[in-house]
């Protein structure tokens, strides 16, 4: 579903924010990446996401190669990549529900099968009966549980959470990753890129480091 060959990432200003990174994240297989801040978790991301481009290597998403991508397929990479973000970047003067649609707004369906993957989405995150509540009235767990179920909308294959449980206490935190697990359950891949050793300890998953832009270490269950 995702794999790296080789991917290194110069910046115009001569930052190398990748050197040589190479490894692969299978369908239905649930990784972490860590490392120091500005050791690459950002701009690794990005490449998935077609933001950057590589400077050298393959970025293989979902079987096609990014580095021959055409602008204008972009829109229809993204859409099946779910992004999570520690900012949860909702819209304050909007419905729980008319958050969780925008990217099928954007994506132009049918309001009505619209309006039923809304409410499969936050029945996945165990929001149902909040859709008409503002994100004001929402803890903080909810409203993040509200940007997972806006990611997973559009039934993407892979999900990116960049810090997803940043701003969470331990418990908000643990609900979080059982919501993640329930997507990689049901095959769908997961990379979350998190400071949190604590928690990605107890999740005893596969878990990618990186340091100054180069992959130091890659351990863990790593199982589908």
């Amino acid at each position: 579903m995702i794999r790296f060959d080789n991917v290194s990432k110069q910046y115009v200003s001569g930052q190398n924010a990748l050197n040589a990174v190479s490894f692969e994240i299978a369908k239905g297989e649930m990784a972490f990446i860590t490392g120091h801040s500005g050791a690459g978790k950002s701009s690794l991301l990005k490449l998935i996401l077609a933001a950057e481009k590589s400077t050298a290597g393959s970025v293989i998403v979902n079987g096609s190669d990014l580095s021959k991508l055409r602008k204008r397929d972009v829109p229809f990479l993204r859409r099946r990549i779910g992004s999570v973000f520690q900012d949860h970047q909702l819209l304050q003067d909007r419905t729980v529900a008319d958050n969780v649609a925008l990217p099928l707004d954007i994506s132009g369906f049918d309001r009505r099968d619209a309006q039923r993957r809304v409410r499969a989405a936050l029945d996945k995150v165990g929001l149902s009966g909040k859709e008409k509540q503002y994100p004001a009235a929402l803890s903080s767990g909810e409203q993040q549980r509200v940007g997972i179920a806006r990611a997973v909308v559009n039934r993407p294959a892979i999900i990116l959470a960049d810090e997803p449980t940043g701003n969470l206490d331990p418990e908000l935190s643990a609900e979080i990753m059982a919501v993640f697990e329930q997507f990689k359950n049901v095959g769908v891949s997961l990379l979350i890129a998190s400071h949190d050793i604590s928690l990605i300890n107890q999740m005893d998953y596969r878990t990618l480091v990186l340091k100054e832009g180069q992959l130091i270490g890659d351990t863990g269950r790593g199982e589908s």
